[in-house]
């Protein structure tokens, strides 16, 4: 093994050298001695038992350069980035990133970046039309006088069962279910071929996943539900008053001024979020993007801009991706378009981290899982299914660092005071 390890900057290092190709040869054959008569057994045994050997032997590579560079290994940060492998006659040929975590200075003044608001404050126009909606929403369901077919507007009662290449799948089936037609509650597609059902009639339809759906099984897939109406239901509002607000706010003391001041700080709340997340947080993190300068690890960047180019493939249609595949000129032209926003994801991040340890700012799983269950809760998904998503698909620590950073800017723009 010849390993060579140059010092990019601070943080960075390349490591470049060579493994024998018998000393992997080696390795499988030690892998194989060991291995259970049906690991042996398996199809393409051998290639699987090379594999691993070469893995064992790429780790080994890169512990000797982190070794002879003499970087302690709790200041490693990320993966290795593998940027070259040859297979030469006798030999392995690797050239790989890896990086220690940065310094970031939290003791920069960034105070004249914080952008200045003022907090909006609903007014009495807004709070009447909300305790209509609201009224309008909590009052009960009662069928329709005179039968008819669906329309768009109206509450449907259905029963409906999903079905996937002709198999049921788990959780698509559901009796006298009540659905608003136009509500977007359900997949794009379903709701909008329940209009013109009559009373009692049977109807199949055809919809389609959304790619990104939190159920892996059925991101992307094409589905059928068998659909039955039973009846059409309205909601008759009630009148708001004293008994309305008690019964609604669970307080026999509240009064219909109770709810008003409770739904006023629900807009309240709602527009300074809106404003927060199209206006104040941009600013935010471009004011600290500029204050802050320091190394950025090479491999979780090359890694981050990977993550970002496969998104972006992900949202073509089947034709440009199959171009971007084969044509390496616009692979890469691609991986460089997403560059600039890969470099500044991994910067913020690292800023959030060092000024949310600051100040004692953190996030627990517990957290994680309740914001999800409300995003699956307003976005008519299945919250057991959206966080198994989450942890299956690695991504809560990115969920993690979103409430983190919302919790630091909240905090940095005097959101509680």
């Amino acid at each position: 093994m010849k390993i060579t390890v140059d010092k990019v900057d601070d943080i960075n290092y390349v490591i470049t050298g060579t493994i024998g190709i018998d000393v992997i040869e080696a390795k499988a054959a030690k892998l194989k001695e060991i291995a259970t008569d049906e690991q042996k057994a398996a199809k393409d045994a051998d290639v699987a038992f090379e594999k691993d050997a070469a893995g064992h032997v790429f780790k080994e590579f890169i512990d000797a350069g982190v070794k002879q560079a003499q970087i302690p290994i709790e200041t490693l940060l990320g993966q290795p980035g593998l940027k070259k492998y040859e297979k030469r006659e006798s030999e392995v040929f690797f050239e790989v990133d890896v990086a220690t975590s940065p310094t970031v200075n939290v003791d920069v003044d960034y105070s004249d970046i914080i952008p200045s608001y003022t907090k909006p404050i609903a007014d009495a126009e807004a709070v009447e039309k909300k305790l209509a909606e609201f009224t309008q929403q909590q009052a009960p369901f009662t069928k329709i006088e005179t039968p008819r077919a669906v329309e768009n507007g109206d509450v449907a009662v259905i029963d409906f069962k999903g079905f996937m290449n002709g198999e049921a799948f788990e959780g698509g089936s559901a009796e006298k279910f009540n659905l608003k037609i136009g509500s977007n509650k359900f997949i794009p597609g379903f709701e909008e071929q329940l209009v013109g059902m009559e009373y009692g009639e049977e109807r199949t339809i055809n919809v389609t996943f959304p790619a990104d759906y939190s159920s892996p099984e059925l991101a992307g897939q094409e589905t059928q539900f068998e659909i039955k109406l039973h009846e059409i239901q309205e909601q008759k509002a009630q009148t708001p008053d004293d008994a309305f607000a008690q019964k609604v706010l669970g307080d026999p003391k509240a009064t219909l001024d109770t709810l008003k001041s409770k739904l006023s700080d629900q807009i309240t709340s709602e527009e300074l979020s809106s404003f927060y997340n199209a206006e104040l947080k941009p600013k935010l993190i471009q004011g600290l993007l500029s204050k802050f300068d320091f190394p950025l690890p090479n491999n979780i960047v090359e890694q981050e801009i990977d993550a970002k180019a496969r998104e972006k493939i992900q949202q073509m249609s089947q034709e440009e991706q199959k171009s971007h595949v084969e044509d390496k000129e616009k692979f890469f032209a691609l991986r460089e378009s997403v560059r600039e926003q890969a470099r500044d994801g991994i910067k913020i991040a690292l800023i959030v981290e060092a000024l949310a340890k600051k100040e004692g700012i953190d996030v627990d799983e517990q957290e994680v899982i309740a914001a999800l269950t409300y995003q699956a809760m307003i976005t008519g998904q299945n919250a057991e299914d959206l966080v198994k998503y989450y942890k299956e698909n690695n991504l809560m620590n990115s969920a993690k660092l979103g409430l983190t950073e919302d919790k630091l800017f909240g905090q940095i723009l005097g959101f509680n005071k």
